[in-house]
């Protein structure tokens, strides 16, 4: 990426410190910092819409200016958001150099997860790993990997040998041991019989057994029959 094309984030110096007044800037529409690098650590504070429009773009190289300083290149190293609010907490930065190689992680992202034929016959498709790491220039960083899924059938599994990358990214994680998606057959569900079979069955038994008690009153009409007979 050129210098020139990657997004810029301006920020202000930050002197607060404690929880307390971290809350305090939250609430002013503010998101505390700390951007390493240097042989350094700076606090910073910066607008929580233009730290989210810029994360948001998915750049993974950017332009940090705090207090009208000269922009520094930095990637995100850190991000804390809120559990339930998903507003950003507390967010940090390291300081690169554009000359030298540095490891990161970079997005999975999955396309054609609808068009695979396993998915399409009812499989249940899993994606396992969602981040992976990588060695590059902190210009040659992606955005995202991309991976195309539309060929799974059930019962696939797509490893990390089978994806490609820029020829300029290193994969670090094992290529046969990194799982990226699979496909599982559907779970079978056994539905219980219906009223109508439950009820024709205990019918069924009623009319095949043997040696049934009879009921009271036909128990009385035998022994009535019984005794006219003797007499």
């Amino acid at each position: 990426m050129a210098d020139g094309k990657r997004p810029q984030l301006s920020a202000e110096e930050r002197t607060e410190r404690g929880s307390r007044e971290s809350r305090r800037l939250r609430r002013a529409g503010m998101v505390p910092g700390v951007v390493y690098g240097g042989g350094e650590t700076t606090s910073f504070k910066v607008g929580a819409r233009d730290l989210r429009n810029v994360l948001h773009d998915g750049a993974a190289l950017m332009d940090l200016s705090i207090g009208g300083a000269k922009a520094r290149p930095v990637i995100l190293k850190d991000r804390h958001v809120h559990p339930v609010r998903d507003e950003f907490i507390h967010v940090d930065f390291l300081e690169v150099r554009l000359d030298e190689k540095i490891h990161t992680t970079v997005a999975v992202e999955l396309e054609g997860v609808e068009e695979a034929p396993g998915v399409k016959d009812g499989g249940v498709l899993e994606h396992v790993s969602r981040e992976l790491n990588i060695e590059a220039l902190p210009t040659d960083i992606p955005e995202r990997i991309v991976v195309d899924v539309s060929g799974m059938e059930i019962n696939a599994t797509m490893h990390l040998s089978e994806i490609s990358v820029p020829g300029d990214v290193v994969l670090l994680d094992d290529p046969e041991e990194t799982i990226i998606a699979t496909i599982t057959p559907p779970s079978k569900v056994e539905e219980p019989e219906s009223e109508v079979e439950e009820e024709a069955a205990l019918v069924g038994e009623g009319e095949d057994g043997e040696g049934a008690a009879p009921a009271d009153g036909d128990a009385d009409a035998s022994a009535d029959a019984s005794g006219d007979s003797e007499e």
